[in-house]
């Protein structure tokens, strides 16, 4: 008789880089919808993205001291968590957070689709690991797809400001060197959930002092206005950054830049549905041809995992 198929377990599912990259990714995508709900009513994209990673710092560091998680504070880390913050969340959040009113919370998703084919190049020169074929050949195809969206320029009736489209260039460079320096400059022995804390928390810092600086400090009362918007933020930014720093771990660079093409559908889709945002048939068939590409990217990590879990018995 045939073996009959059994479901993976837990443990297997979150060391598993196809079940993470999906599970990351779409809950990256919610913060394209929420960043936009945010920005209407009048919350500064520095504050809200200090919300993203303030929640995650606090809400994860709860869960580590009351797991007993090592919290080492070394130069290394303290560096690690240092050039995290900066190049993986605070530039490229408040970028995002900026140009959603201006471009829409879908196109804006879509500039994400650019980082995979940034960190292949960058990995490619730093000489790590290099994906399967297949999902190399699903990151160009998605990458085709982003450059369909990115053509559609907007919102029907609502073209985007060239500028912005440019500034926007920056969220997938700063992405892909964040992919990459997270790779090269893990500390030995760390624990993602520590990782988690101490770069959130690094980041919220310099988001406040951003802010600050900026006499945006003020316009916090202004979350009182979008208070289901917080709520869904504040429980899916914790969830999002554990299984991020997992996914760094168990999937590596490359894979790990693939959150920003299951995140793009997301956000175009949430936009579309929710929000009531419109777009030309040519952003719908870059969409269709992104999801292509993720999907070759899925089946070349699933393999993946099935050969190393045939090679472990």
């Amino acid at each position: 008789m045939p073996a009959r198929a059994t479901l993976p377990s837990p443990a297997l599912l979150l060391e598993s880089p196809a079940f993470l990259l999906a599970a990351v990714g779409g809950l990256l995508g919610l913060n394209f919808p929420l960043g936009k709900l945010a920005a209407a009513a009048g919350v500064p994209a520095v504050l809200w993205a200090a919300l993203i990673n303030g929640s995650a710092a606090v809400v994860l560091g709860a869960l580590a001291l009351a797991r007993g998680t090592a919290m080492p504070l070394r130069a290394r880390h303290l560096r690690y968590f240092a050039v995290t913050a900066v190049i993986s969340y605070a530039l490229p959040n408040a970028v995002l957070l900026s140009a959603i009113p201006h471009l829409g919370s879908g196109l804006t998703a879509m500039f994400y689709t650019l980082s995979p084919a940034l960190t292949v190049v960058l990995a490619a020169l730093a000489r790590l690991s290099r994906p399967a074929r297949l999902e190399l050949f699903g990151i160009a195809v998605g990458f085709v797809g982003a450059l369909l969206v990115a053509s559609g320029r907007g919102e029907v009736g609502r073209p985007a400001a060239i500028g912005w489209v440019i500034a926007a260039l920056l969220i997938p460079m700063s992405l892909a060197c964040g992919n990459v320096y997270r790779s090269l400059d893990w500390p030995e022995d760390a624990d993602p959930l520590w990782l988690a804390v101490g770069s959130n928390a690094a980041a919220t810092i310099v988001l406040l002092s951003w802010a600050a600086v900026g006499g945006e400090l003020a316009a916090a009362e202004r979350l009182a206005a979008v208070p289901w918007a917080v709520l869904a933020q504040v429980l899916a930014s914790p969830v999002m950054f554990v299984l991020f720093f997992r996914l760094q771990r168990h999937g590596g660079p490359v894979t790990l830049s693939q959150i920003g093409t299951v995140a793009a559908a997301v956000g175009v889709a949430i936009g579309a549905a929710v929000l009531g945002e419109r777009y030309a048939v040519i952003v719908w068939a870059g969409v269709a041809i992104i999801a292509a590409g993720l999907a070759m990217t899925l089946l070349s990590r699933w393999r993946g995992d099935a050969a190393r879990r045939s090679a472990r018995r």
